[in-house]
């Protein structure tokens, strides 16, 4: 066992003491700034939610025509879904167009051109248009429909979205404003509670959508278009430069280069657009890590710009804090890597350190994630909301598993390495459980399951030292990161296990009815 009192007032902090906590006790400092930023936003919130509950915008006279664009790739399972809701709105015929902006690679093409036309001959408005090449990714489509586009405003839905039918009539009000380019409405998701993981991302996105929104776009704040489950003055887009495709968020970028040219943007919480989340690890992994990229690659193109344009500070500051948080990633990396000799250095520090510097940090970085969240159930669910609480450790072990493949992301943007616009699978499979979804449009995972099981392994070690050195306050926060790796990497494992084994089967059942 191990004896605390044989170093007891012998021991002094040495250079290499130094050399391990001043850079730990720095990264923890950057990463409360951010913890510190999500109490901001709360705070924000409840001062301006009150804006939203009484929007009326001034009708149009006369309603305005809108193209709707639908942008798919490779969905060949929720795209006959996708075209039998967004042709129910309820909009006259005569102002209403669609695009099926389609760069799919396998028979998903074939399939929708085919339905494409079936609506063509029921006497619905819709354009086919599929491009041989990807160039440009979703933001190449999108340009490029505009081409053809007969709409002065332009409403956007990725292939899992179910919009409601009075989507249009309850948005498109909101531009007799003409100084406005954009309106956003809220997600919600079809399959929530499909398990665990979806019930996490449900939370961790109702953060953005009931939180965040309302509090930059009701303090006169920059805030995005999230690319989706929006409508766009086409103007609004030619005057900002168009859709460009050197970052992987373009609706990140478009919208921050909109408002430094004036144009202010509207959200509809009260207009909720149902969608489908990922129900696998790696497919979550994928789409965060894309958006981390993305949204640092905006960063990097235009924050210069933010700062330096005549803006209130408040506008700067906050156009920081919304395009540089995945840097925390690579943060977290640095923290796990020098966790352990920290635990061996302060052990000997005495509980004074513990209650004076690691409180106040803790209480910065990581209880702000608590209460940001559950805030925003409590506002959703009033009645309901408690349940949340339970689900706040698989939330946390979550982020951890997002921290290796969003700190690769982080870096990859840094270096300027460009990386294609990597899609995440969806299957409209709504709240029903589906066997080996992972069988179909899954990319491998590679090397990062292993590194995350060798993760785990590794605070599994920090854990038993925390027990021989009787740091037992430092388990459960261990224990997360334990989970977060662990759950990641087998999870993922298991699920290309599921779907190899699937392949196998309908390549055998094929050679049998052969």
């Amino acid at each position: 066992m191990f004896d605390d009192t044989i170093y007891a007032g012998i021991h002094h902090l040495a250079p290499f003491d130094y050399a391990v906590l001043v850079p730990y006790f720095t990264v923890l400092i950057v990463l409360s700034f951010y913890g510190l930023h999500r109490y901001k936003v709360i705070h924000e919130y409840f001062k301006h939610k009150k804006k939203f509950l009484a929007q009326s915008p001034t009708p149009f006279a006369e309603l305005p025509k809108v193209t709707i664009q639908l942008p798919i790739y490779n969905e060949r399972f929720v795209v006959e879904r996708l075209l039998a809701e967004t042709t129910k709105m309820d909009y006259p015929a005569h102002l209403i167009q669609f695009q099926v902006l389609d760069d799919s690679t396998d028979d998903t093409h074939t399939f929708t051109e085919a339905l494409c036309r079936e609506y063509v001959q029921a006497g619905f408005p819709v354009e086919y248009i599929h491009r041989t090449n990807r160039h440009g990714y979703k933001a190449g489509a999108l340009e490029n429909g505009l081409k053809t586009a007969t709409g002065e405003f332009v409403a956007v839905f990725d292939a899992d979205f179910v919009p409601p039918r009075d989507f249009l009539r309850r948005t498109v009000n909101h531009f007799t404003d003409p100084k406005i380019g954009m309106v956003q409405t809220r997600w919600t998701y079809l399959n929530r509670h499909y398990n665990v993981l979806t019930e996490v991302q449900a939370m961790l996105l109702d953060g953005h959508f009931v939180l965040e929104h309302v509090a930059r776009c009701g303090g006169g704040l920059f805030f995005n278009f999230n690319g989706t489950a929006g409508i766009l003055r086409k103007s609004m887009i030619e005057d900002a430069g168009g859709w460009q495709h050197d970052t992987l968020t373009e609706d990140s970028d478009l919208s921050y280069r909109a408002q430094l040219k004036g144009w202010r943007f509207a959200y509809a919480p009260d207009v909720e657009c149902p969608s489908e989340l990922p129900v696998d690890t790696y497919g979550f992994q994928v789409q965060q890590s894309r958006w981390a990229k993305g949204l640092t690659q905006v960063a990097i193109k235009l924050l210069r710009t933010i700062l330096k344009a005549d803006l209130p500070f408040k506008v700067k500051l906050e156009a920081f804090c919304h395009l540089t948080p995945n840097i925390s990633y690579p943060l977290m990396i640095v923290v796990s890597a020098l966790m352990l000799p920290v635990m061996i250095v302060r052990f000997y520090m005495g509980w004074f350190q513990m209650l004076v510097i690691d409180m106040p940090l803790i209480i910065a970085s990581f209880w702000s994630i608590s209460l940001f969240y559950v805030v925003a159930q409590r506002e959703l669910y009033p009645k309901s909301w408690g349940r949340s609480i339970l689900f706040l450790p698989a939330l946390m072990a979550a982020g951890v598993a997002l921290t290796l493949i969003n700190a690769r992301a982080v870096f990859e943007a840094l270096i300027g390495y460009q990386t294609a616009f990597a899609r995440t699978p969806k299957y409209a499979i709504g709240g029903q459980k589906v066997k080996n979804t992972n069988a179909a449009y899954r990319s491998r995972s590679g090397w990062l399951p292993y590194m995350e099981l060798a993760m785990g392994t590794f605070f599994v070690g920090m854990i038993a030292y925390a027990i021989e050195s009787y740091n037992f306050l430092a388990i459960p926060f261990l224990l997360l990161f334990v989970g977060g790796y662990y759950w990641a990497g087998f999870t993922t494992l298991w699920a290309e296990y599921q779907g190899k084994l699937a392949f196998e089967r309908a390549r055998a059942l094929a050679g049998e009815e052969a």
